[in-house]
């Protein structure tokens, strides 16, 4: 079998059939080649080409030892041998999602930033600590670090985010001065400090914003500008928590590296693992509130819009939760039958839906307590995806994962009543 050879982020593998590897019912023709990418960087230019095709193909990430991110093997950067922990910062920190997620991942947090006053009282409270204020008059004070940190502005990009501004006459994307150019502040502290990664994350409509092009200014700055190797994936967070809520991810590294986004289970919790018992009366929403939403979609639903309210039981998913909740919380209604008006969700219930702990500290009022879990990330989340980061900052530069191609001919071996059959190939990358 001949090695894959690696170059610009793709690979391309050849095998070879006549190997002495007993192969079964499962057949390819001399010298197959096909073409793995890693991540979402391209299309397969060509597709495998076999008469059986593998039933199953999976790739796997082997150990490593545990390698820090100049390369020298020691653990640390020093050279002495010590396993210190990466430093991270957390830009545009809100109540500090991303920190529990990092710091869980085993990184320490150097640096905290956001303009917000109430977010900056609820992050304290939290995490001992009074994060920076806007982050135009902090630069200077950003410290040395290995990883940056930052789910910046979304609402310049996110789709109820521009129609408000748009029915307001308001700019939106870039466009929008206040918001907009936040990105181009990150470029910068990327730019200066140089880390070894970042984690950065928008919402999905990010990547459609102005027909792609917002998207492709903010990925050519990183790469072809800024020089990053740069990863992206929209997830969705109701693999691990019980609401639909889709966000992108983009995952820099500024020595080329081979990253692997993490794995999500198939299936999610329900509504009901997060729900309160005994809940007071005033999350109940009165009986004008409740016929002015009704009315106001059965309106939009006879002009054929998809806008209304979003009316859940315990055996649901939820809608997203926004920033906008405090209104009238129409987006997640919880129904309490049929002689009881639905209500809200609380305050309590909102930080469960977005995966912080139990102990989590709530010092706001209510309507600030809405606004800041609807901005928030969702922690289990950024916790695989962190979890991820530090792994691969933790190997050789070089490293590449090996790769354990399974074809698995379960049909025929069943239909065959016999025992179900793996072929194993394993195969070890190595630079072209």
């Amino acid at each position: 079998m001949s090695h894959p050879m690696c170059h610009a982020g793709r690979m391309k593998l050849e095998i070879d059939s006549t190997r002495s590897h007993p192969i079964s019912a499962f057949e390819l023709p001399q010298s197959t080649s096909f073409t793995i990418f890693s991540g979402q960087m391209a299309k397969p230019q060509k597709r495998l080409s076999a008469k059986k095709l593998p039933a199953v193909i999976a790739l796997h990430d082997e150990d490593a030892v545990p390698y820090h991110t100049n390369g020298n093997g020691n653990g640390n950067g020093n050279g002495n041998g010590s396993h210190a922990k990466l430093k991270f910062i957390d830009l545009f920190c809100g109540i500090g999602g991303f920190r529990y997620a990092f710091e869980r991942a085993g990184a320490e947090c150097v640096f905290s930033s956001d303009w917000n006053e109430k977010a900056q009282e609820t992050y304290a409270a939290n995490h001992g600590e009074k994060p920076q204020g806007d982050i135009h008059t902090v630069l200077d004070k950003i410290p040395d670090h290995e990883i940056l940190c930052a789910g910046f502005p979304c609402q310049p990009f996110s789709i109820a985010g521009v129609s408000k501004k748009l029915s307001l006459g308001r700019k939106h994307g870039f466009e929008d001065l206040e918001q907009g150019n936040l990105f181009f502040t990150l470029a910068d502290i990327i730019k200066d400090h140089q880390p070894d990664a970042f984690v950065l994350e928008n919402v999905k409509n990010l990547k459609s914003h102005d027909r792609g092009n917002t998207f492709r200014v903010i990925y050519e700055t990183l790469t072809d500008i800024l020089g990053y190797t740069v990863y992206h994936r929209i997830i969705d967070a109701q693999s691990v928590v019980p609401q639909h809520r889709e966000r992108i991810f983009l995952v820099g590294f500024r020595h080329p590296r081979y990253f692997e986004f993490p794995a999500f289970p198939a299936e999610g919790p329900k509504l009901e693992s997060i729900l309160e018992t005994n809940v007071p009366d005033k999350y109940t929403l009165t009986d004008h509130l409740w016929k002015y939403l009704q009315d106001y979609a059965a309106k939009h639903k006879a002009a054929g819009n998809g806008f209304g309210f979003g009316l859940v039981t315990g055996k649901d998913t939820t809608r997203t939760l926004s920033a906008r909740y405090y209104k009238d919380g129409s987006e997640i209604l919880i129904s309490q039958g049929p002689r009881k008006n639905p209500r809200r969700l609380t305050p309590r219930e909102c930080a469960r839906l977005m995966g912080y702990p139990k102990d989590f500290k709530i010092p706001v009022s209510d309507t600030q307590a809405y606004r800041q879990f609807g901005n928030s990330v969702v922690v289990p989340v950024v916790e695989r995806v962190a979890n991820a980061v530090m792994a691969t900052l933790r190997r050789p530069v070089e490293h590449r994962a090996d790769l354990v191609l399974m074809a698995q001919e379960k049909a025929n071996a069943e239909a065959a009543g016999r025992k179900v059959q793996k072929v194993v190939y394993s195969i070890t990358r190595r630079e072209k």
